[in-house]
């Protein structure tokens, strides 16, 4: 039997290999620290076949850089002796949701998640950090602080002289967010499905450098545009005041995902009922409504969204309509006379002629599809129904009262207990235009308040087909540091949270408010029962062997009599098996079963797609039930088989009883 590894996987060297696929020439081999042999990329060699000249030192290329750049692509790859460990007491429908959340640093998530969700998600959205000058912007182990940044990028001496004015503008703050984002977008990458789409919300603090960022870690093609997102009316900055923020998009695949991305344009529920109360108030009597409705289009603000269909202003009987250009796609193709329908006379022609043929014209007008002035002496129209226009491009200005998603979250709680949530409507309908759909999932790995999260529960209510999950993360944080540096109403905020969570007996971080939040949805939707809106969370923590701290590829053992690893002993059988579905790179959402069998706990995941037995002096018995329910894969512990000819014997087992299952220990 294989062993399984245990740890993440390692991403430097799964790299190599995809090198290696294409260049096999420039593969040698280099010592490690240890001074073991390991495989190494000759870079001269890859700069040769990838350029005519070879581009090295100083020579002036086209590029995003920074200092702590190389160290945070380190960071990207190195492998960690973690794992995720499951809570059914913080979860909620545990057995059943396809839901997850996980609570660690996402960029330790993220490696955790890299094999289990390969390329399976299909649209990752973040809300990173905003890049507000404070001197860390992120806890990450290659984060430095203000006076080794301004040594080694060469604005301060050693001895502390200032190089260069105005130090903070040159990159002090910027290189510190972009090494932060720039690992997790490369681990990002790997999880989105070829066709998929990543999101992110930012201000203009960070925009340019992370439209830059996300083409390199993408693609030069990736980036496919922005919503400008209006949400304040603030007057409060010296040169402009920023009354915006930015959701910025890109694709991973251009080819797998073309666009013609489409959304519903909002405001039409209003629309078709007035107009339902002027024909029941008018009648047929069409100029009466159109009168009405023109005036009843005044009241909306342009950031009201019925204002953007404000020339739909006539009806027929077919329904609400607006007069179209009928002229001709090319000068004076089509010219010919049309009666007036009342008058008889012949109207007044487009300049450029008509549309379409005269026989096309006319059987328009015999359907009542064309808009005709009160006599001959205007150019008629043809009518464009808005039941036929109600879906648009997304468009890249929006709207959005800020409030509104603070509000319906203060409801939720009962009062506000996180400053600026974002708004999980429009989430949803970002979701859906970019085609989110079928079991398809989401990833929000800066999760926050959840509203991320909730728009997928929003989605999959508003339509039978849609049955997507989310996998969030967040961090830990503890509010009581974020109390300390508060202001303002954010003071009262974060006070309002730590009280609430303090009442429930939880801890009192970012990462509490999150699953409460989703509790509480849960909570709303208990008698929807075709709508997932559960969650199993899982939390970043130490392996569960005791001892892992070796090399990864010393890890690996050929056969069940090697070295035995030894469990941490506040583990149990529930967090190994979690391990395990991470090494096999399994799904982390499928069914988990307890069973006993011959007197030991077996655990059964996806219908008995594996099946594994931790505890101790395993029998032949245990191992022969198991191998007879012919599973994909199954799992020991080698401490679990009390000696070495009950190891051979299970291993014989197997062959007899069931050749076809993947058989490993650990």
């Amino acid at each position: 039997m294989d062993k399984l590894k245990m740890h993440s996987p390692d991403l430097k060297a799964r790299n190599i290999e995809r090198i290696a696929e294409l260049f096999p020439q420039i593969i040698t081999e280099s010592r490690d620290a240890e001074g073991n042999v390991t495989r190494a990329v000759d870079f001269d060699l890859l700069r040769q076949e990838l350029s005519g000249h070879v581009v090295e030192g100083p020579q002036e290329r086209y590029q995003l850089d920074w200092p702590g750049k190389r160290a945070a692509a380190f960071a990207a790859n190195a492998p960690i002796a973690k794992t995720l460990r499951p809570v059914r007491e913080e979860s909620v429908d545990f057995h059943t949701t396809k839901n997850l959340f996980i609570e660690g640093d996402n960029l330790e998530a993220l490696k955790l998640l890299q094999e289990s969700y390969l390329g399976k998600v299909k649209l990752i959205y973040i809300d990173p950090p905003y890049n507000t000058g404070n001197d860390f912007v992120y806890e990450d182990d290659f984060a430095e602080s203000s006076a080794d940044y301004l040594a080694r990028s060469g604005q301060k001496t050693q001895t502390g002289d200032r190089l260069i004015a105005n130090t903070e503008s040159n990159g002090r703050f910027h290189s510190d967010w972009l090494s932060m984002m720039y690992p997790r977008l490369k681990l990002a990458k790997n999880l989105l499905a070829d066709d998929g789409v990543l999101v992110v919300s930012i201000d203009e603090n960070e925009h340019a450098s992370l439209v830059r960022l996300g083409e390199e870690v993408l693609g030069d093609a990736s980036y496919v545009g922005e919503i400008v997102l209006k949400n304040s009316s603030k007057n409060d900055q010296s040169y402009i005041s920023m009354q915006h923020e930015y959701i910025v998009f890109f694709v991973k695949n251009r080819q797998a995902n073309p666009g013609k991305w489409v959304e519903k344009k909002e405001g039409l529920d209003k629309i078709y009922a007035a107009f339902a109360g002027f024909r029941k108030k008018h009648g047929d009597d069409w100029t009466a409504i159109n009168a009405e409705a023109k005036a009843w289009f005044k009241q909306f603000p342009a950031s009201d969204p019925v204002a953007a269909s404000k020339h739909y202003t006539w009806m027929d009987e077919r329904g609400v309509y607006f007069p179209d250009n009928i002229s001709g796609p090319n000068d004076g193709q089509y010219v010919y006379d049309i009666p007036h329908p009342v008058t008889g006379q012949n109207v007044k022609r487009p300049s450029r002629g008509w549309v379409s043929p005269k026989e096309s014209l006319e059987a328009r007008i015999a359907e009542g599809r064309i808009h005709f002035g009160p006599d001959h002496t205007t150019v008629p129209n043809l009518k464009t129904y808005l039941a036929n226009t109600e879906y648009q491009s997304l468009t890249s200005i929006r709207y959005v009262d800020g409030r509104a998603a603070s509000k319906r979250l203060a409801t939720l709680f009962g009062e506000k207990v996180f400053t600026n949530p974002k708004d999980e409507l429009l989430l949803r309908d970002i979701y859906r235009a970019v085609g989110v759909t079928g079991d398809d999932i989401v990833l929000d790995m800066f999760a926050g308040s959840g509203s991320a999260m909730q728009a997928v529960v929003e989605l999959n209510r508003g339509a039978e087909t849609s049955s997507c999950r989310y996998i969030g993360i967040q961090v830990a944080e503890d509010l009581t540091e974020v109390l300390k540096t508060a202001k303002g109403a954010a003071k009262k905020i974060t006070t309002n949270a730590i009280k609430q969570l303090t009442c429930l007996g939880r801890p009192a971080t970012v990462a509490e408010i999150t699953k409460q939040r989703m509790r509480l949805v849960h909570e709303q939707l208990a008698s929807d029962l075709l709508v997932d809106s559960g969650f199993r969370v899982l939390k970043v923590d130490t392996s569960n062997l005791a001892d892992t701290y070796a090399a990864p590829d010393g890890l690996v053992q050929d056969t069940l009599t090697d070295a035995i690893e030894s469990v941490k002993p506040d583990r149990s059988a529930h967090d190994l098996l979690f391990q395990v579905l991470l090494d096999w790179a399994l799904d982390l959402s499928e069914p988990v079963v307890t069973e006993q069998v011959d007197g030991r706990e077996v655990l059964s995941v996806a219908d008995g797609a594996l099946i594994a037995c931790f505890g101790d002096e395993i029998s032949d018995a245990v191992v022969r039930a198991i191998a007879n329910r012919h599973p994909l894969r199954a799992v020991f512990q080698d401490a679990g088989f009390a000696t070495d000819s009950a190891r051979i014997n299970a291993e014989q087992i197997f062959r007899e009883l069931s050749p076809e299952t993947e058989v490993r220990t650990f």
